[in-house]
């Protein structure tokens, strides 16, 4: 069997370095075509000195400079910004990308490779969240496969595997709650940003950890869910299972519930997107059932985390609300690890850009950026003002 050539958007994150790690473990299977980051180029070159790619790109122009004179020993070559990116995305011999960059910025190098032909294992919530009609348009026109990496989607994947849609009658997606979910009100408007990224099971990097916190994570697979799945957002459920061990479940017509479990680890999600319809052995800690003290389930509390609500009616609404939701949360999530604004006006300011940008229609992708880009700068200008500023 021919090796699969792959793609890494965003290699030095949490997703991009576990992936890696699948690489190295099977490196008869698969090839590093390209990877691409943001500004990380400490770990980047160790990366390019391991795996050899043919290209890398760096969204930072200064530190790809910095880069290149790194690595003039290498026959790599270096490309720098957005374009970068789509470049890589793209190679003619590329089979698979592995879309882990955080936020919208990997929406035009995923959209560019789904177009390329290329296969998909998607890890990036904000491409959905943003483009989800876009997306799954153009993968049914490519007749490419769009393979979830998030341990939810998966688990969800997995247990609709061989059953009908039509036989659905909900999809339940857990969530652990992050690291503030047993505080109360009060208590959360002093949540400080080292708390906030204090995750009790997974290892998740800042800007994820604190949707993590304030549920938006779960909104934005909520959205997710509906596009992947094509199940109205009313039939996607979420309950608070702070084990991380049922990783998400789907219930039927006739009662059964179908659940995925499995030890918290991102391994397992990733290594099954990248070798699906195969299983890869993994050296994962095997889950030890009768070592369980429990499996708890909780209903989100919507009063303490109205993020997963503003997600639901933004998805509701439909347009470019989920455009804007998703660009305000990227700047106040921002903005608080700043210390800029509380954690607690972090869905204040969500909810403030929603109101100040009418929901619009949005068919291109260029209609999409365009937006996003409204929203960011009606953000970032509301947390400078008195309304929100250094209000922890």
């Amino acid at each position: 069997m021919e090796p699969k050539r792959i793609a890494v958007l965003g290699s030095t994150g949490s997703i991009g370095a576990s992936t890696l790690e699948i690489v190295r473990a099977y490196p008869e299977r698969y090839i590093v075509e390209s990877l691409v980051v943001g500004e990380n180029i400490d770990v980047l070159e160790r990366q390019m000195r391991e795996f050899k790619p043919r290209l890398v790109s760096v969204e930072n122009f200064e530190a790809a400079k910095v880069l290149r004179n790194r690595v003039k020993d290498l026959d790599i070559e270096v490309l720098t910004g957005i374009d970068g990116a789509r470049i890589c995305a793209v190679t003619p011999d590329t089979q698979m990308v592995v879309s882990a960059i955080v936020g919208a910025a990997g929406l035009v190098p995923t959209i560019a490779a789904i177009d390329a032909g290329k296969d998909i294992a998607l890890a990036n919530k904000e491409v959905l969240v943003a483009a989800g009609e876009l997306v799954m348009r153009a993968v049914k026109r490519s007749g490419v496969r769009l393979l979830p990496v998030d341990s939810e989607h998966s688990a969800v994947f997995q247990a609709m595997a061989g059953q009908r849609n039509e036989d659905i009658r909900r999809i339940i997606l857990t969530a652990s709650g992050g690291a503030l979910w047993q505080w109360d009100k009060q208590k959360l408007h002093k949540a400080t940003p080292e708390q906030a990224l204090a995750h009790p099971n997974w290892a998740m990097g800042r800007k994820i950890s604190v949707d993590s916190a304030t549920m938006m994570n779960k909104g934005l697979e909520v959205i997710e869910a509906a596009w992947l799945f094509d199940m109205p957002v009313e039939n996607i459920d979420v309950h608070i299972h702070p084990q991380s061990i049922v990783h998400s479940m789907v219930e039927y017509i006739d009662g059964a519930v179908l659940a995925q479990l499995g030890v918290p680890d991102m391994r397992a999600p990733i290594a099954y997107a990248m070798a699906w319809p195969e299983r890869l052995p993994l050296e994962l800690e095997p889950l030890n059932l009768c070592k369980l003290s429990g499996l708890n389930f909780y209903p989100p509390d919507n009063e303490r985390f109205p993020c997963l609500s503003l997600a639901y009616q933004a998805m509701q609404d439909g347009g470019g609300a989920p455009v804007v939701m998703n660009a305000a949360n990227e700047i106040a999530v921002d903005a608080f690890l700043h210390k800029n604004i509380g954690f607690m006006d972090i869905p204040r300011l969500i909810q403030e850009v929603l109101e100040q940008i009418p929901t619009q229609s949005i068919t291109t992708l260029d209609e999409i950026l365009y937006l996003d880009s409204v929203a960011r700068n009606k953000a970032f200008n509301l947390t400078r003002t008195s309304k929100f500023k250094r209000s922890m």
